[in-house]
């Protein structure tokens, strides 16, 4: 059953609590410099809140850092870096969507839910491991070469 409003000044009422919501926390972006912000809350979010978040930036910041101080060729450090933010893109989305399934069905258990979430944990695992092949075919090469070349 569906209440109509009809009193202007009830409308207004709404109106007003409706806008203080909005402020206090679904906005829309209305510049681009909001649109960077919100996006960064995201990225801090994830970072302060999940543990695996932050071991894939450290390995994909340490996976960098080496193709830098190998030296590695540009395409090689580009190829490193988009495995890299791929994962970072990937665990941002699971963050996401485990919001979203855990809003959905609160405390209670559903198999759909889960298996939302298993899969989106699935696809960060996937790239996870790829990124680690790539990383490897790419690093250890140089690497191997550099500490063999120390012990010589």
């Amino acid at each position: 059953m569906s209440q109509q409003v009809s009193s202007p000044q009830v409308t207004d009422s709404l109106e007003v609590v409706s806008v203080k919501k909005r402020e206090l926390s679904w906005q829309v972006a209305t510049n681009l410099l909001m649109s960077f912000k919100y996006a960064w809350s995201g990225i801090t979010y994830a970072f302060i809140t999940q543990r695996n978040f932050r071991i894939h930036v450290c390995m994909c910041a340490l996976a960098i850092s080496l193709s830098l101080v190998l030296h590695l060729p540009s395409i090689e450090i580009a190829v490193i870096g988009l495995t890299s933010g791929l994962i970072l893109t990937l665990e941002l989305l699971n963050t996401a969507l485990e919001s979203v399934v855990d809003l959905t069905v609160k405390h209670s258990y559903h198999e759909l839910a889960k298996i939302a979430k298993d899969c989106a944990a699935g696809a960060v695992l996937v790239s996870a491991i790829v990124s680690i092949l790539v990383a490897s075919m790419l690093i250890l090469p140089a690497l191997l070469k550099v500490i063999f070349a120390r012990v010589s």
